[in-house]
């Protein structure tokens, strides 16, 4: 991935050099797309991705969905393991994986993902997968907490935001902290991002957490790869 600043065009890894703060304190994230599946495919697609980053490892490398034939998914990880081996990613991991691609997974490998990053929230609890990888001491990871704006106006919602004095969104992100989640909220604005860091000065009550617990639906923002076979 590439910046643009005013003085031209710079990598990530040009970026962090800039900034002057230790590499190790900042955490970098990014996946394999479903098109680079396979053994060779995710090996030259990891070093492409820190090429176009401009670092030589990654913190974390994730799967980005279950979207293959499971003999090739199994490639898939093997491949991941090797990365990790490598140094090329401190941690490998997966996203979009219901239980049953864990369970192929775990009966297949020598390591086991770190976290399944997984679209959570209120509407969307998907209380099975998270009670899984809970048990199997598996990091959950919530994307697309804030429904990407789909559901902010929900009146059960503004009601819990208004005697909390807060704003939809960040009781959709608190909520999330509550479940002990890493949550990703995404926003190219400062002023909001500024505004989904303010959730650490309140907490929501074991009734109203049981309230936004009943709003779920199932429902998804986009898609739904958990479910593939």
């Amino acid at each position: 991935m590439n910046l643009f600043f005013w003085g031209g065009w710079m990598t990530i890894g040009d970026a962090i050099r800039a900034s002057k703060i230790p590499r190790e304190e900042i955490f970098i994230t990014t996946k394999l797309w479903n098109s680079d599946h396979g053994y060779a495919n995710t090996l030259q697609a990891c070093d492409h991705s820190l090429k176009e980053l401009g670092v030589d490892y990654v913190d974390l490398y994730l799967v980005h969905s279950p979207l293959s034939p499971p003999s090739i998914r199994l490639d898939t990880w093997r491949a991941m393991e090797m990365i990790l081996k490598s140094g090329k990613a401190r941690s490998i991991g997966v996203s979009n994986y219901g239980i049953h691609h864990l369970k192929e997974l775990f009966s297949n490998c020598e390591i086991r993902p770190s976290i399944n990053q997984v679209e959570l929230h209120p509407f969307n609890v998907r209380k099975d997968i998270v009670d899984f990888c809970r048990k199997e001491n598996i990091v959950l990871e919530a994307y697309s907490p804030l429904t990407r704006g789909a559901r902010l106006n929900e009146p059960a919602l503004k009601k819990i935001a208004k005697e909390h004095r807060k704003t939809t969104a960040q009781i959709l992100i608190r909520w999330c902290v509550q479940k002990e989640f890493v949550t990703i909220p995404k926003s190219a604005k400062p002023a909001r991002i500024l505004e989904n860091s303010q959730v650490f000065d309140f907490e929501l009550s074991e009734a109203e957490m049981s309230q936004l617990d009943s709003l779920d639906e199932g429902w998804v923002v986009a898609w739904d790869p958990t479910k593939a076979q």
